[in-house]
């Protein structure tokens, strides 16, 4: 077998060594590339492959059609709406992702910007910055707030888990049942939208999803009430955020995915709304999570060689 692998797995190289000798000693070849966005090349570098690995990349369906004995691909990441999977399966490829290597690194970036959110730390450091007088902001802990998760998998209810320890009431929406205790109540997303002091976005990007925060979801937030999206960036309607944001209508927003992978255009909303945090999509990225992360990876693949499918994503 041909394994290529199409971009760095950001892990420490005597760790991508050991996983290399042991694909040698099965018999297999290993070839690594840089990243490229560059359809033809792409193309070569997956002509004669039977194994794809890769992290978030966006993977074009064209390298699905000229990859002729593409056998299985293997996602370094939770989500997968960057592969063509419909194509891919159509074909008979098998897909696996990463699920779970990034529970907590996530789920603890969502609780720091939910703490720096209700604590008003970024308009606060913009006054700091400017050495004005403190005001008096009057933020708020955890303690005591209505926190709703909408999304209630595995990142989703270990963001509840911390939230519920430090003394929050936790609500949720999700499409099917929850069993958690941290969740105490499971709601329908309006009435969340409406009861939470700070809401944490953790869907994946489904046609379901797209959007599913919209204005009209939006305008149900209370004045005070803060949102953090961990998730997938379409889950959330951006230029309504940004309208609420600027409006006064929602008291503030942490944004970590976008519509677009950063860097981010210099005229995007979401840059220039008020009381915002953004960062350029690091939910996933501690080291602990990649050293998780090249494990999840390498042992779907060698379960894939003998015979047995780890982390299968169905159509």
């Amino acid at each position: 077998m041909k394994i290529v692998l199409l971009e760095s797995l950001q892990t420490a190289p005597e760790l991508m060594d050991k996983y290399r000798q042991e694909i040698e000693k099965r018999g297999h070849s290993f070839v690594e590339y840089e990243r490229t966005s560059d359809l033809d090349m792409l193309q070569k570098e997956t002509a004669d492959a039977d194994v794809i690995i890769l992290g978030n990349m966006p993977l074009p369906a064209k390298v699905i059609e000229t990859a002729k004995q593409l056998k299985y691909i293997d996602v370094a990441f939770t989500g997968v709406d960057h592969i063509p999977v419909t194509a891919a399966k159509k074909k008979g490829i098998v897909i696996s992702n990463a699920s779970g290597y990034a529970t907590e690194s996530t789920a603890q970036l969502a609780i720091a910007d939910l703490i720096a959110l209700l604590r008003k730390i970024p308009e606060l450091e913009a006054d700091c910055r400017k050495s004005q007088p403190a005001p008096k902001a009057y933020g708020s802990t955890l303690e005591g707030k209505t926190v709703g998760i909408v999304g209630a998998g595995h990142i989703g209810r270990r963001v509840a888990q911390i939230a519920s320890v430090l003394g929050a009431h936790v609500i949720a929406f999700n499409r099917s049942a929850i069993q958690d205790e941290a969740i105490e109540e499971q709601v329908d997303l309006d009435t969340l939208m409406e009861r939470s002091d700070a809401i944490s976005i953790h869907l994946p990007l489904t046609d379901a999803t797209r959007h599913l925060i919209n204005a009209e979801k939006i305008s149900k937030m209370k004045p005070e009430a803060v949102l953090v999206n961990t998730a997938r960036g379409p889950v959330a309607d951006e230029a309504a955020l940004a309208a609420a944001l600027n409006e006064n209508r929602i008291a503030g927003a942490a944004i970590d995915v976008f519509d677009t992978e950063p860097p981010l255009p210099q005229d995007h909303p979401l840059l220039h709304s008020k009381n915002t945090i953004v960062t350029p999509h690091i939910g996933y990225d501690t080291k602990q999570s990649m050293e998780k992360r090249a494990k999840i990876v390498f042992d779907n693949l060698f379960a894939w060689l003998d015979g047995t499918i780890l982390n299968e994503v169905k159509v």
